[in-house]
């Protein structure tokens, strides 16, 4: 008998994971790489959706055939390294969302003047009034989903308006003339990095989808969301690209949206200001959804109270940023630790794909082992030269 696919569930899951990496980091990493790496950048972006497949296609699986969150897979693999990874993923996605929570007021501000505080607020409003629904998972699915084809347009608009050099792209994606290691990395982590690819693999547990059975639904689910997120990677390319093949210069101090701006005039700045709400909203969503996902293990009053505790987490991010601003030494040292957790909880989730007491009878293809051993050691090696850096920095 064929199993009915619940798309549904699926695509909220995709677009989760998807809108969630796609923050104001995002938009900024892909225009200032297109600008230092032209054309080639493209080679970047293709490399860097071959290692975020691999690696999400092995922590989905693992999680929806084990039936747990990844915090209790980790505590079956080492009785208490659950605990040490929800604390890391926690802070991360607190000090993260409090940029989130800023780019999303900076995003109003550009759209209607008013201040980034006030827009802070009306955004984390709007984000703590989707926990209120009833059915708070659907009517998160469902946003996601509308921010992300809502981006989607709007910078497909932008991109054929900037006039990329649509062959020359092509060509160097395959053929690059220019290499940067750490643009891979710098891509990688903020594809599947910290709390990002764990948004919608415990969203689908959430909705029920699990078990070895459901392994069909959770591949497509998956590779949705890195398609997505792919696509407006490639899409936000393409624009920069146009823009900089033609000699303009980005404004460092907001890369993005002079893209926007220099591709599309002053409509296209009020457009950008659509894509960072969009962006940034969706992410304070995500990362307040994932992180309290990996706080349930520690009580079960907080799965009982989960939206209460999630409204509570979007609050004291846009709390800290209306009082105290952007903490840039924290999201630093946030940042560099955060690019610790995809090579710990990546090849946490390879040992435990070996464990009988955690999959069963489950087979892990070798080939997704080899791949998720392969970004393990590339990861670990440079998030490690990362952090010294930047710690020497602070």
């Amino acid at each position: 008998m064929r199993q009915r696919y619940n798309w549904g569930v699926l695509l909220g899951a995709a677009f989760l994971m998807a809108t969630s990496a796609v923050g104001p980091g995002f938009l900024t990493q892909t225009t200032v790489f297109t600008e230092s790496l032209g054309a080639s950048f493209g080679f970047v972006i293709l490399t860097s959706i071959l290692i975020d497949l691999g690696v999400q296609l092995n922590i989905w699986r693992v999680i929806a055939v084990s039936e747990r969150r990844a915090q209790d897979i980790a505590n079956a693999v080492l009785p208490g390294l659950g605990a040490v990874i929800s604390v890391l993923i926690v802070l991360g996605g607190l000090a993260f969302n409090i940029g989130n929570v800023a780019g999303a007021g900076l995003g109003l501000q550009v759209l209607t003047g008013i201040s980034a505080e006030v827009g802070a607020a009306i955004s984390a409003a709007l984000a703590i009034g989707i926990f209120l629904v009833k059915e708070a998972g659907r009517a998160m699915d469902r946003f996601a989903q509308l921010m992300g084809l809502l981006m989607i347009l709007v910078i497909v608009y932008v991109a054929v308006t900037s006039a990329p050099p649509v062959a020359e792209a092509a060509l160097r994606t395959i053929a690059p003339n220019r290499f940067d290691l750490m643009a891979i990395v710098t891509l990688v982590g903020g594809t599947v990095g910290g709390y990002i690819t764990f948004a919608g693999g415990h969203r689908l547990l959430d909705a029920g989808v699990k078990g070895q059975a459901a392994l069909p639904q959770v591949t497509s689910s998956a590779v949705s969301g890195i398609t997505v997120a792919s696509v407006i990677r490639v899409l936000l390319f393409l624009a920069s690209l146009g823009v900089v093949s033609k000699g303009l210069a980005l404004d460092a101090a907001n890369p993005p949206a002079s893209v926007f701006r220099l591709a599309a005039g002053n409509l296209g700045y009020k457009l950008f200001g659509v894509v960072m709400f969009a962006a940034a909203i969706t992410s304070v969503i995500g990362s307040a959804y994932t992180s309290v996902s990996f706080l349930k293990s520690f009580h079960a009053s907080i799965g009982r109270h989960e939206n209460r505790v999630i409204m509570g987490f979007i609050l004291l991010s846009t709390v800290v940023f209306v009082l105290i601003g952007k903490p840039v030494k924290l999201l630093v040292l946030a940042g560099a630790v955060n690019g610790f957790i995809l090579p710990i909880t990546l090849a946490t989730i390879l040992v435990a794909a070996y464990r009988r007491n955690v999959v069963g009878e489950y087979r892990h293809p070798w080939w997704l082992t080899l791949c998720g051993v392969l970004v393990v050691l590339v990861m670990s090696w440079m998030s490690a030269a990362v952090f010294v850096e930047q710690v020497r920095g602070l």
